[in-house]
């Protein structure tokens, strides 16, 4: 991803053109071609013909990404979104397994990959912490995005850790619902209907307003871009949220947990 970001650099350099200028012609934002050229975002076979077209570069963008090794190719998906969430306008996440990595304490995500199989050692465990950890930078920008959690229950029932972790995590939890732009709701255990029982999902809207959805399963993950797809997922998540608690009832349910009346 590097080498062809590289490429990437190279070739605009060589057409006298600016990121900005390059973005305008291939008509994607500016950030999209800075995060090509630095490695952070796989460049697409689509776009790369389109750059091959603008630059005159002979389709040589095009060979670089069919030619892609295998490792860069497909664990991409994950590595993708993130990207795309860093830049979002406005994030939906429903989890229903633990809480979203967005919301995690330090010691509580330790806890998560500390119950991994196969197991992980305490330096991978502090690198995806960290990294975990890292994501959380969306929640307190200047300019807040509009980001929605839905929570199932259970996930506030599994006291992952020891005491102090589970209790530090509510409470964080709590707090987070203070913030602005936030909404943390619990989908509680006592409705008859549940529109989400296939998994997680996440939802974002791009700033080039572009709708993505992301889904993870026990060995792998899959970033879903297709409109209708996507439509049904955001029907899902519309329903979950008028059956979830209120933030207010919400914020109570949290204070219960931790035995406040």
């Amino acid at each position: 991803m590097k080498l062809v970001g590289a490429q990437l650099a190279m070739f605009r350099e060589f057409a006298g053109l600016r990121q900005r200028e390059l973005a305008e012609r291939v008509c994607v934002h500016e950030e999209t071609i800075a995060s090509v050229e630095q490695g952070r975002r796989p460049l697409k076979p689509d776009l790369a013909k389109v750059l091959d077209r603008v630059l005159d570069t002979k389709r040589a963008l095009e060979t670089a990404v069919d030619n892609m090794p295998e490792i860069d190719r497909f664990p991409v998906w994950a590595a993708e979104f993130m990207d795309a969430e860093r830049e979002a306008i406005a994030v939906s996440s429903y989890q229903n397994q633990v809480v979203p990595g967005q919301l995690q304490t330090e010691n509580y995500a330790r806890a998560v990959f500390r119950s991994r199989i196969p197991i992980l050692d305490e330096d991978e465990i502090t690198k995806r912490a960290t990294t975990r950890i890292e994501r959380q930078e969306i929640l307190h920008r200047k300019n807040p995005l509009s980001i929605s959690f839905v929570i199932w229950q259970p996930v506030l029932m599994l006291r992952l850790g020891d005491t102090e972790t589970y209790a530090e995590q509510i409470r964080h939890l709590r707090t987070c619902a203070q913030l602005p732009g936030v909404s943390i709701q619990v989908m509680p255990l006592d409705r008859g209907s549940h529109p989400a029982l296939d998994g997680p999902f996440i939802l974002l809207e791009t700033v080039d307003h572009q709708y993505l959805a992301y889904a993870e399963t026990q060995r792998g993950s899959q970033l879903i871009s297709d409109l209708d797809e996507v439509s049904i997922l955001s029907q899902r998540y519309a329903m979950l949220r008028t059956q979830a608690l209120n933030q207010e009832d919400t914020v109570g349910l949290l204070g219960r947990l931790l035995g406040e009346q």
